[in-house]
């Protein structure tokens, strides 16, 4: 050791280094055993205050798409607005805030034009009162266009910490083809963003993805947030719908709807080979001569379906073959006693049919005939024929994924318990079964039925969903379902299409058919009961359809068309019929492809006629196909603003284009001859409601053009 080392002057020094390092242990021990008891609580409060518990994170909502590819729902994001008051009185934004209040007035004035600019004042002066941290400056959801334009305001456009605007964000459902099959592809309650109907109800599960979980902690007199779990967007569906086929049957049933004044049309469309719903269509009256999707009656409405069930039975006695063909029925003068209740035919005030045989009893749907047929074979044993009607696959229950459903209800006949008589059963059930009544079956189990008929008796589940896609991914694919490998023995489902071929080409079906390809199928005509009321309350209603398939040599798609109204004339083949023809007819032609050189004469100039509306358009068109236009911009400037006009032939291949003048703001436009898309535009760009009525040009509107615009204004136009 050196003799340097002083032992008596350093050891002292050591000693108070140890005994303060130990005290200042000591005390740290100290103070964290009180943080952890006495003093937990004060600090559990400070923590609160820099961070947020666990807040959920919504997932993007998956879309919902048609059989080839067309969005039909998706999510788009919404947003309210909200100003943090505290927070602006935190960055010292108060002077700023005095100075800008008018200008932020007045532009929340102009973006929100309903609230006046006083009414915006007074509010935000309420909410910077109460230093309020959430206070809303427009009550409603608006879209991202629309908050970008006020986050452009004075204060707004600063930093959030600064201006204390901020929005809260939601997914809102947006459909691109807006009413189209809405019932269908259904609904979501927007406040709560939670599915209301359709397959959005029915494929919720699958579409809404999982929540991820974030928290928020105050750093810096700023809250950050932070992941914890991050949301799981829902995947994708792809539906059975073309939206091709489904605006053509949609405009089909409510063009014959407002024809005869109908309260409520169905239409669905099945392709034969797979069961795919192709089409549905359910409207109602809402208002005079306005119809909307309310309930899909289509898979929801449990009637008694009248005439196109027999076609169900006489096939029970075909397969059974108690009868053949070549059996005939006595029908009389068109009124028949059965067991005490008179049974008529629709002609009975003409004298009836007379004898005829079986085939015959449909292409004319016989009441009489159809249930003598069957009274005469089944009588004893009804629960053979009820049996039969089941074996058809009629009372299957689909387990269909549309909310609402509800398979048929056939009544099987009950004996007591010491089998003698029956206790569910009169003797009068039986024939007015047989011809539609005293059952109940909703529109898509009557189609799935005739579409096994088409598909030489297989009978394929009815499908709405092919698959569920995530990422480009499929992850669930929903094949097409056998029901039933065979409904009926081959020879019976060959002849009762020869005579649904027939009801439709020689028969009462006659207006459901084309002169382009072969169509078989029955109409129905039923009376509809008013519950407690019965059949006599008055003005009688009735439930007229028509199901059938096309082409009936090779079937590629079957049809129902139910129609419910209100008082004669009632016709299942006049009405339904019609507007299976115009489906029918509007599916095929959309597989043929014609070339226009085809229909031109030889030497002939061809000029095409052009609709009035924007010249801009009509122009860039016309000169890309060729033409030569006078009066035009050279094809150019398609996306400018639009210019209204007309065009007129000049001659040859020439057209012209004149210019109309411009309309004024507060006056009606003129949109006579102008195409659907110019004239609505037109319209709703002077703040005026559209309602379309038909196809093509506008011929009317029933606004005059140069009135003034009214609040609320509606205009209908009638295209033709």
């Amino acid at each position: 050791m050196s003799s340097k080392f002083n032992e008596h002057k350093i050891m002292p020094r050591y000693s108070v280094i140890a005994i303060v390092m130990t005290m200042i242990g000591v005390a740290v021990l100290v103070k964290t055993f009180y943080t952890m008891t006495a003093g937990r609580t004060y600090w559990m409060k400070v923590a609160a205050r820099l961070k947020v518990d666990s807040m959920e994170v919504k997932p993007i909502r998956g879309n919902i798409y048609s059989s080839d590819g067309q969005l039909m729902a998706s999510s788009l994001p919404e947003y309210k607005l909200y100003l943090d008051f505290n927070a602006m009185h935190e960055s010292k934004t108060d002077t700023l805030w005095a100075e800008k209040l008018d200008s932020i007035a007045v532009g929340l004035n102009q973006i929100f034009p309903s609230r006046s600019v006083q009414a915006f004042k007074d509010s935000l002066e309420a909410g910077r009162k109460q230093l309020s941290k959430h206070w809303p400056i427009w009550k409603r959801r608006v879209d991202y266009s629309t908050y970008k334009e006020v986050q452009a305001l004075p204060i707004f456009n600063m930093m959030k910490y600064k201006s204390g605007f901020h929005v809260e964000e939601f997914n809102a459902r947006r459909r691109p083809f807006t009413s189209l099959a809405q019932r269908t592809i259904g609904d979501m309650y927007g406040a709560k963003d939670t599915a209301r109907c359709g397959l959005e109800l029915s494929y919720d599960s699958i579409l809404r993805g999982t929540n991820g979980i974030i928290h928020r902690r105050k750093v810096r007199n700023k809250y950050l947030s932070i992941t914890d779990t991050p949301p799981i967007d829902g995947a994708d569906i792809i539906t059975t719908i073309d939206v091709g086929m489904q605006d053509l049957a949609e405009r089909a049933v409510i063009d014959e709807l407002r024809e005869i004044n109908g309260n409520v049309g169905v239409a669905i469309v099945m392709e034969v080979a797979t069961g795919d719903i192709k089409a549905i269509v359910n409207m109602e009256k809402v208002d005079e001569g306005e119809y909307r999707e309310i309930k899909n009656h289509a898979v929801s409405d449990l009637l008694e379906p009248g005439s196109v069930f027999k076609t169900a039975s006489i096939m029970v006695a075909l397969d059974d073959e108690v009868c053949d063909t070549n059996y005939v029925v006595a029908t009389g003068g068109g009124v028949y006693n059965m067991y005490g209740r008179d049974m008529k035919d629709h002609n009975w005030r003409r004298g009836g049919y007379g004898t005829m045989n079986l085939p015959h009893t449909l292409e004319v749907s016989s009441n009489i005939g159809v249930s003598r047929i069957i009274d005469h074979f089944y009588h004893n044993n009804p629960e053979r024929f009820v049996q039969g009607i089941h074996d058809l696959g009629l009372a299957e229950d689909f387990h269909l994924p549309i909310p609402g459903y509800s398979p048929a209800k056939i009544r099987m006949p009950r004996k007591d318990s010491r089998g003698k008589q029956y206790v569910n059963w009169s003797k009068t059930a039986l024939p007015w079964m047989s011809i539609g009544y005293e059952t109940q079956v909703p529109p898509i189990s009557t189609l799935t039925f005739y579409n096994a008929i088409a598909n030489g008796g297989k009978m394929m589940r009815p499908r709405f969903v092919k698959q569920v896609v995530k990422d480009g991914e499929v992850i669930m694919d929903f094949p097409p379902e056998v029901v039933k490998e065979q409904i009926a023995k081959p020879r019976t489902i060959e002849l009762i299409t020869t005579i649904l071929t027939h009801v439709v080409s020689q028969g009462l079906g006659r207006k459901a058919g084309s002169p382009s390809f072969a169509v078989a199928g029955k109409t129905g005509t039923a009376q509809m009961s008013k519950g407690a009321a019965g059949y006599h309350s008055g003005v009688m209603n009735y439930l007229l359809s028509f199901c059938g398939f096309f082409p009936a040599d090779k079937p590629r798609y079957s049809c129902i068309v139910c129609i419910q109204k209100s008082g004669l004339p009632a016709s299942g083949g006049g009405m339904s019929g019609v507007v299976f023809h115009h489906i029918s007819e509007g599916i095929m032609s959309q597989s043929l492809k014609l070339d226009v050189s085809d229909a031109r004469e030889e030497g002939a100039q061809f000029v095409p006629g052009v609709k009035a509306g924007n010249l801009v358009a009509a122009d860039y068109v016309l000169s890309k196909l060729g033409f030569e236009v006078k009066n035009g911009w050279e094809g150019g400037n398609v996306f400018g603003p639009p210019v209204w006009g007309t065009v007129q032939a000049a001659g040859g291949s020439k057209l012209s284009l004149t210019k109309s003048a411009t309309p004024q703001k507060h006056r009606v436009p003129n949109v006579m001859g102008m195409g659907a898309r110019d004239a609505v535009y037109l319209m709703e760009q002077h703040g005026i409601k559209v309602r379309l009525r038909g196809r093509g040009k506008v011929a009317e509107q029933s606004l005059h053009a140069g009135d003034t615009i009214g609040k609320n204004t509606v205009c209908m136009l009638r295209l033709n």
